[in-house]
């Protein structure tokens, strides 16, 4: 388990960019379990939709990547610190299933399937209240 301190070892995004508040499951090489709890107080919700409010899908992919991310960056025994970089920087397969909105809890999930030369792909996806909100298979690239 990863309180916020520790997150923010592993991830060099800083508020309102720091898209997971804790993680509840880690297994190095292989999966990784965090969550993102969403408030009306996030400045996002503002204007997406002011009427009815919800998180956006780019920032629910970019939350399910940065899961993925702290992954690597546990794997490889790196952090961002040592001068190491995770890029998104791809995806395919992407759905959407549910909206989330204030006071969901988002479960994010982040499976690796390959590595390659600094390549890496995950299996990711996130779920509030067992309903899957997204999936996708990610890429991101280790500089």
């Amino acid at each position: 388990m990863l309180d916020i301190h520790e997150v923010r070892k592993y991830l060099p995004h800083r508020y309102p960019f720091l898209l997971v508040d804790r993680v509840v499951d880690l297994v190095p090489g292989e999966s990784i379990t965090a969550y993102k709890n969403l408030t009306i107080n996030e400045e996002f919700f503002q204007g997406h939709f002011p009427q009815e409010p919800v998180f956006p899908g780019v920032l629910l992919v970019e939350a399910m990547a940065q899961a993925a991310g702290i992954l690597g960056f546990v794997t490889m025994n790196k952090t961002p610190e040592d001068g190491s970089i995770y890029y998104f920087v791809g995806a395919d397969n992407l759905r959407f299933k549910r909206p989330c909105v204030p006071g969901d809890r988002v479960m994010l999930h982040a499976r690796i399937v390959s590595e390659k030369r600094g390549i890496w792909k995950f299996e990711v996806s996130a779920d509030v209240e067992g309903q899957k909100a997204a999936s996708a298979t990610i890429l991101c690239a280790d500089r």
